[in-house]
């Protein structure tokens, strides 16, 4: 038997000069050299680029542009000083309206691959802020010997290591604009390298912190957290495990609310879900119950509901509306935020959506004339044969994965007779190749 080759094979040294064909789904150019596809960091479709090596396959290459011999007329001058460097953007180089067309043709080529469908309609893609808009993130904290700094930010692109950033342009500013600043003052405490990550939440008005402690803080370590909270005015908070052991360091009760709309008011904690880009929310809201058609007469069932975040937004307007979540701490937060709403038709349940035959709980018996699918990335697939049953003529699909969306739409209406009346994309995170979608299905 011949021994396998397990050496790696010898990347080239020099620069490469090639035409860059089209973009890959996740935002790099790809070219073909002798016949092999190569995908390219840096390039855009129609460029005539240089790029160097980084990783060698059997089937395909990986590069990065070292110069733009011809651009692009989508190609912008990046706004942040560290794109490139950190992995946390992948498109900034390219102008708002092209990343808008390149993720309506990822969600429209993944619905024909993986689903076999096509919509009846496009719908207008959702817009908001292009900078400053992110309102939750979780930032690595490392202290590096080697640079004597401790950095606090997103990880390289590409690589496992923490990225050198003075500065965020796609976090909301009021940390964003701080992240050598949070390092420098990471950097006095006695447990400089005892701090694994900063958990990021904000409101309108506030913004927490999230300090991840692998050790107890010295008295004075956590004086001067405090401090540092009350000089910037940043709520501080502590964790030494799990999601259940986040607990507030300064202030004594900080409570975290948004406004999903006008007179409406959801209290939540820095570690639960929440939308990211609070100007998109409010916008997807506004969509998503004008493609339900909403009635008074409704009664919707809201599948993956969370904090309520569309629960309660609409049993402002229908009969009654059902939320369904599996974790129990935001089916607490929902509730409570449904009584101190004065919302009494708001009814929320706990339930494992992808073990839960839905027609056995008392509160589905009575069936759905609507429904709304707001899944994680892995989809709704375990939950769709149970809602044609359920006696949903109009159901929203609220999506942050693509694949698994065009995937529950082919089987949504290439087996249980619904059709794909439209769909569009929402820019929830732009600079990056993050495709957030939304669909309507009507039931044949």
């Amino acid at each position: 038997m011949a021994r396998r080759n397990n050496r790696k094979q010898r990347l080239p040294q020099d620069p490469v000069e090639t035409q860059i064909e089209s973009l890959s789904h996740d935002g790099r150019g790809v070219a073909r050299i002798d016949g092999k596809t190569i995908f390219i960091d840096g390039a855009l479709a129609g460029e005539t680029v240089k790029f160097t090596y980084s990783k060698m396959h059997s089937k395909y290459d990986e590069g990065r542009t070292v110069e733009v011999l011809t651009a692009a007329q989508d190609r912008v001058v990046p706004k942040c000083q560290h794109f490139g460097i950190c992995g946390g953007c992948s498109l900034m180089h390219m102008a708002p309206e092209a990343q808008l067309a390149l993720k309506q043709k990822t969600l429209s080529e993944h619905l024909d691959h993986f689903g076999h469908v096509t919509p009846q309609e496009w719908l207008a893609p959702l817009t908001g802020p292009l900078w400053g808009y992110r309102r939750k993130a979780r930032l690595g904290v490392k202290h590096v010997i080697k640079k004597d700094r401790v950095l606090v930010g997103f990880r390289e692109k590409g690589t496992p290591f923490l990225a050198l950033l003075d500065r965020c342009e796609v976090l909301d500013p009021r940390v964003g604009l701080r992240l050598a600043e949070l390092g420098e003052m990471i950097a006095k405490l006695e447990g400089y390298n005892r701090i694994a990550q900063i958990e990021v939440a904000m409101d309108d008005q506030h913004t927490a912190l999230v300090f991840r402690n692998l050790d107890p803080l010295s008295v004075q370590d956590q004086q001067a957290l405090i401090d540092y909270g009350q000089s910037n005015d940043l709520w501080i908070y502590l964790q030494f495990g799990g999601p259940s052991t986040v607990t507030p360091l300064w202030p004594e009760n900080p409570q975290l609310s948004y406004a999903p709309e006008e007179g409406l008011n959801l209290e939540f904690e820095p570690s639960d879900f929440t939308q990211v880009n609070a100007g998109i929310n409010k916008k997807m809201i506004e969509l998503t119950m004008s493609l339900l058609d909403i009635s008074a007469e409704d009664r919707i069932l809201d599948l993956f509901c969370g904090l309520g975040n569309f629960t309660l937004p609409l049993a402002k307007r229908v009969t009654e509306v059902v939320g369904v979540e599996g974790d129990e701490s935001l089916v607490r937060h929902a509730r409570d935020n449904a009584a101190k709403n004065g919302l009494g038709n708001a009814i929320f349940e706990l339930a494992d959506l992808t073990k839960t035959e839905l027609k056995d709980y008392s509160w589905a018996k009575a069936g759905f004339n609507k429904i709304l699918l707001d899944p994680p990335r892995s989809g709704a697939f375990e939950v769709l044969h149970q809602l044609a049953a359920l006696g949903a003529e109009r159901l929203v699909y609220v999506s942050c994965n693509p694949a698994t969306l065009a995937r529950d739409a082919g089987e949504l209406v290439n087996t249980h007779g619904y059709t794909l009346v439209s769909t569009g994309v929402m820019d929830m995170f732009p600079h990056t190749t993050h495709v957030e979608s939304i669909a309507l299905f009507v039931k044949k």
